[in-house]
């Protein structure tokens, strides 16, 4: 093995990761040591728009300062205790979220998949003590192409075989109907009066950003009223003003009975998630029966209420609605110059572009682009092979804006060129 010392601070440190680190992710070959804003800076000092914001965690902005102050105050005084006792700003937390959201209860945890955990426990829950399903018998629908963690729970509801593959026995209770199908979902319903709850991405992040058909949700909501089954929504990665609403399902008017969020709950500062729900709902979980030693800690309550005010206070959702259309109006207005651009897709500041896979890069086309756009000082991901998403802190300007989409559509046309 070559010597660190003569490695460049860019190789040592994924060489580092590389021999020491599972190897469960495949990154972009960057290492970053720094972030303020929209840009973030890698160790050898180069500066890069991040079109990614750690899968929209970072929508506040890289180290926003009222979240980072708020953190910083709330560590001097007291970080973790445990559920064991009380203490002076978990309800103050609770109750900003549940009004700012409109819910009756809210239990905090700390990722995304322990968010979308609680809310299938909650949903059993419910299924048993209050819709009187018998006990081991309640299902719950979920669409396919969803992703919402890696745990057996999560990928136990996967439709994709690198999140399954040699994981089985997957667990049982979970039946799938394609997305945005609003027959199928009912003729799932009307077949298995066992059916407790659905699960649902208002948008499917890691599919690709996809997008429903306009009153998809609303009909979700109408079919779940009428079947007494719960409707959940997983608005970890859309929620927070990432679509130009407060929430994705604000879109179309309508209320899960239970929300999940997660990611930019914190601003990306650390791992908070919370679910919401109804007193009917919440309270069927007892004393003893479900917790987190880490969930509703002092730190994470102190970075939520900042992060959620700073969303509001400078109209971020407002701002993801104006960028996000400027972005697909740049993005759309390429693919009459070039066949390597075959669709955009997205809302507010959550958006993809589909890849013409060119004969030179194959089924790597995608992650190609993705090299290049780093070479040009844009950092973004594939997903799904051809497909790139781009997701910049709701912080971005117009200008901003501008000068990102030059750097995409230059390099987009320089590597159709190429060719």
């Amino acid at each position: 093995m070559e010597s660190l010392t003569s490695l460049t601070a860019t190789q040592r440190a994924i060489q580092l990761e590389e021999q020491y680190g599972a190897h469960n992710y495949h990154p972009i070959p960057v290492v970053l040591e720094r972030g303020q804003g929209i840009f973030v800076w890698d160790v050898e000092g180069r500066q890069y728009y991040d079109f990614l914001s750690a899968y929209s965690a970072v929508s506040q902005g890289h180290c926003h300062p009222r979240i980072v102050d708020a953190m910083i105050r709330q560590a001097q005084r007291l970080t973790l205790t445990s559920r064991a006792f009380h203490t002076d700003i978990l309800g103050q937390c609770e109750k900003y979220l549940c009004e700012y959201f409109g819910f009756d209860k809210v239990l905090m945890m700390n990722s995304g998949a322990e968010g979308g955990e609680t809310a299938l426990k909650l949903t059993r829950k419910w299924a048993y003590k209050v819709k009187g399903i018998a006990q081991d018998a309640a299902k719950t629908v979920y669409a396919t192409g969803n992703f919402w963690g890696r745990t057996m729970a999560a990928i136990s509801s996967s439709t994709d075989p690198s999140s399954t593959s040699d994981y089985g026995p997957l667990l049982p209770g979970y039946q799938l109907v394609p997305y945005n199908d609003l027959s199928a979902l009912e003729e799932a319903f009307k077949a298995d009066p066992d059916i407790a709850g659905f699960m649902v991405e208002p948008i499917q992040g890691e599919a690709g950003v996809v997008v429903p058909d306009a009153g998809y949700l609303r009909g979700v909501r109408e079919l779940c009223t009428r079947y007494n089954v719960l409707f959940i929504a997983d608005e970890v990665q859309t929620g927070i003003g990432r679509t130009g609403r407060r929430l994705a399902c604000d879109h179309e008017a309508v209320k899960p009975d239970i929300l999940v969020l997660g990611k930019a709950l914190s601003g990306g500062t650390m791992p908070v998630s919370a679910v919401l729900a109804s007193d009917e709902i919440m309270l069927t979980i007892r004393p003893g029966e479900h917790g987190s030693t880490y969930g509703g800690n002092p730190l994470a309550c102190a970075v939520t209420m900042a992060a959620l005010q700073v969303v509001e206070d400078e109209g971020l959702a407002e701002n993801a609605e104006v960028m996000g259309q400027l972005f697909r109006d740049r993005m759309n207005a390429l693919i009459d110059k070039t066949p390597l651009v075959k669709l955009v897709r997205g809302k507010g500041l959550l958006n993809a572009i589909v890849i013409e896979n060119l004969p030179q890069y194959g089924s790597e086309t995608a992650w190609a682009l993705c090299m290049q756009l780093k070479e040009a000082g844009l950092l973004c991901k594939p997903t799904h092979g051809d497909k790139i998403r781009f997701a910049p802190p709701l912080v971005i300007t117009e200008e901003q804006m501008h000068q990102a989409c030059d750097i995409i559509e230059k390099t987009v046309l320089n590597l159709n060129s190429a060719d």
